[in-house]
Order: C-alpha cells, then structure tokens, then sequence
C-alpha cells in the first residue's frame, strides 16, 4: 500500500476494463449458445455440434477472460 492517488484510479480502470470483458464473454456465450439452439431446432445442428460449440465458447471466454493479468494503463488511451 501506498499513499499514491494515482494507483487508485489505476484501479478502478482496471476494474472497469474487467467488468468489459466480462460482459463481452457472457454476450459471447449467449449469442452464440441462441444460435446453436436455433440451428438444432431447425434441425440443421446436432448433438456433437452443439456440445463443441459450447466448448469452444468456453474456451474463447477462459482466453478472453485471462486479458486483465496483462493490463497495462495505457492500454485505455
């Protein structure tokens, strides 16, 4: 701890950046589950189809997720 000012707006754009790709992630995976769900009612999706897109929107959301560890503050200007 410090008693820099600057380290806590550092922190809340950090906070803020989080919370963007946290929301992207959750769009992501909704988007995409909606479409597979459509596709499989349409009958033009399968099981195997459906469970490699959802793993796979995993996947992309643990790699996106992992995007703050290497946040640099002028990564936002």
């Amino acid at each position: 701890m410090t008693d820099e000012p600057q380290k806590l707006v550092t922190a809340i754009r950090q906070a803020r950046f989080t919370l963007k790709i946290i929301k992207q992630n959750i769009a992501f995976a909704l988007v995409v589950k909606a479409a597979v769900l459509a596709a499989g009612a349409l009958g033009y999706a399968n099981l195997w189809e459906a469970v490699f897109a959802d793993v796979g929107v995993s996947l992309l959301a643990v790699a996106n997720a992992l995007r703050p560890l290497y946040f640099k503050e002028n990564m936002l200007q």
